[in-house]
């Protein structure tokens, strides 16, 4: 429906009502009859213009078909489900370009509407632009069915499904060459064998084979990598370089309280939401719970300013820890601050191809780590490191701050070549999903 309707005359409204009723109970003819007379009393009514336009569609009047629609654009401009009728009008007469402008102008007027996107992934693949359509596809059917949409023949409209179909094909076949693609190289450089694991990785994200977890409480929310030893904390003896970390603890903690003094630089660790989108996130017993961060690195990304503070801590890390760092995704790394009171709720971290680390540098009592309901406690001046795959949540029922820094490693059972590979394989998932317009 388009917004028009909301400024129609009463009478109006109740003859278009009318008219979709019946298109809704399958009397089409008798539909398209009362838009037709809607058009004579209301030329620019562009539900109208929109139905009978997919009507002449439907026997071939393209050309007339197209006028319509073009009609129904003058009259209200940027409504979305016209311009995607456009768009398809403008595709079956082999006006690639012209359909691929009105598709993207109604995705620029409605981002989630995932039926503009799919129009807009098959003309690109009709002009030949299959590299384009792909994401496009993916992303399409991804929205779709986040929406409760396209998940069987009851959820997909008729008219759509033959596309939908074609899309799930091509998006299976097209994701499964392109990542294979990325290793290809990898594979040339290690070897076939040395990459078995990272082969089963992704056909488990690709969701060609079963996730079959070691362990039922480990739920990765984006990349799980198999045949992993399973453990919610590691032995310190796999992390050799934390004697020379925690003999820098000190230096670490004075730079850490001189920022935490001029109280600038800290963010929420979970982004900016609003009081109540924090539910799920954040609990508390002490006014507003706040989990805050003092960020070397956000998703990857290093923050010139913060390190430019605290030299000697930003000399440490990339100097000590062997940080996993994936362009524009890890690591995360910063000075990690509970307020009093504050509860970090139970949540799953997104792959066990990484692990997080934890410098523990002000500590009050009762503040605690669970991982799937094996609770420590930080010890200052102390690392230790954990699967953060497993549910975890922690918690500072004290009346003071409690401040840990926080790292993200590589999983110390992963190889180097196999390290290359996740590194590789997430940059290209990444891009992939963000042209398909996934956050």
């Amino acid at each position: 429906m388009s917004e028009a309707s909301s400024v129609r005359e009463p009478a109006l409204a109740a003859r278009i009502e009318q008219a979709r009723r019946l298109a809704e109970s399958g009397h089409v003819l008798r539909a398209e009859q009362a838009f037709l007379g809607i058009l004579r009393d209301a030329p620019n009514e562009t539900d109208a213009l929109n139905f009978v336009a997919i009507c002449a569609h439907e026997r071939g009047q393209f050309q007339q078909a197209l006028a319509l629609l073009e009609r129904a654009n003058h009259a209200q401009a940027g409504d979305p489900t016209t311009l995607t009728n456009l768009g398809v009008a403008q595709q079956v007469l082999g006006k690639f370009d012209e359909a691929a402008a009105s598709l993207r102008a109604a995705l620029a007027a409605a981002p989630d509407f995932f039926v503009a996107k799919l129009r807009l992934a098959n003309v690109l693949e009709a002009a030949g632009r299959a590299q384009q359509a792909l994401p496009l596809y993916f992303g399409a059917i991804m929205t779709a069915q986040e929406r409760g949409s396209w998940l069987s023949d009851a959820t997909t409209a008729p008219g759509l499904r033959p596309l939908v179909l074609h899309a799930m094909r091509t998006v299976a076949q097209g994701r499964h060459q392109l990542f294979a693609d990325v290793l290809a190289p990898l594979h040339a450089r290690h070897g076939a064998d040395a990459l078995t694991r990272v082969e089963k990785c992704l056909a488990i994200y690709l969701q060609e084979m079963p996730a079959s977890y070691a362990d039922p409480k480990q739920r990765p929310k984006f990349l799980y990598f198999p045949d992993l030893p399973t453990q919610r904390f590691f032995e310190r003896g796999l992390f050799p370089w934390y004697a020379d970390l925690e003999a820098e603890a000190a230096a670490i903690r004075d730079e850490m309280l001189a920022v935490l003094s001029a109280d600038s630089g800290f963010e929420p660790f979970l982004g900016h939401f609003d009081a109540d989108q924090l539910d799920g996130y954040l609990g508390g017993t002490r006014g507003t719970p706040a989990w805050n961060a003092f960020f070397f690195f956000r998703h990857g990304r290093v923050n010139e300013e913060n390190r430019a503070r605290c030299p000697r801590t930003a000399a440490i890390l990339d100097e000590v820890v062997p940080l996993c760092r994936i362009r524009d995704h890890s690591p995360e790394v910063c000075y990690s601050v509970l307020t009093p009171g504050s509860h970090i709720l139970p949540h799953h971290g997104v792959t066990n191809t990484r692990a997080v680390t934890h410098l523990a540098l002000i500590v009050p009592e009762d503040c605690a780590l669970s991982v799937s309901g094996e609770a420590r406690g930080w010890e200052e001046g102390r690392c230790f490191t954990f699967d953060d795959t497993f549910e975890h949540e922690a918690w500072n029922r004290s009346d003071k701050t409690r401040v840990v820094m926080l790292m993200d490693v590589w999983n110390p059972y992963l190889t180097e070549s196999e390290r290359d590979a996740i590194a590789e394989l997430t940059v290209a998932i990444g891009e992939f999903n963000e042209a398909a317009g996934l956050h």
